[in-house]
């Protein structure tokens, strides 16, 4: 599954992410504040991430289907899988080039690499 937001529409669900369950009515006000738009537009995006499997509107109360994490997790497999031909080396050298990880930081890439191991 594949879900591409505009910078707005990643906003407008960071807000979600943060405070569900949300009311509509409070999103209405929350994106009046934050971004200045009427309730008409707040409704029109909320249908939109509706429409793009990300959140769900029952009865006013707005929750996310994807979470943050898996949203995320989503995006940045694309991301190597556009980038990197799906390579993880690829990427993990190209993001390690010219920088140095901490003991902390190659303990954890460690401890992830045995957990995903097959077998």
């Amino acid at each position: 599954m594949e879900i591409q937001l505009g910078e707005i529409e990643s906003r407008f669900a960071e807000i979600i992410w943060e405070r569900e369950p949300v009311t509509s009515s409070e999103l209405v006000k929350i994106s009046a504040d934050e971004f200045g738009w009427a309730r008409t537009t707040t409704h029109n995006v909320i249908r939109k991430l509706v429409a793009k499997g990300l959140i769900e509107n029952n009865k006013g109360t707005v929750t996310s289907i994807i979470s943050k994490e898996q949203f995320y997790s989503m995006q940045s497999k694309k991301f190597v899988e556009d980038s990197f031909e799906g390579s993880l080396p690829a990427f993990i050298a190209a993001f390690t080039k010219g920088k140095k990880l901490s003991t902390d930081e190659a303990e954890a890439i460690k401890k992830m690499i045995d957990e995903a191991k097959e077998g």
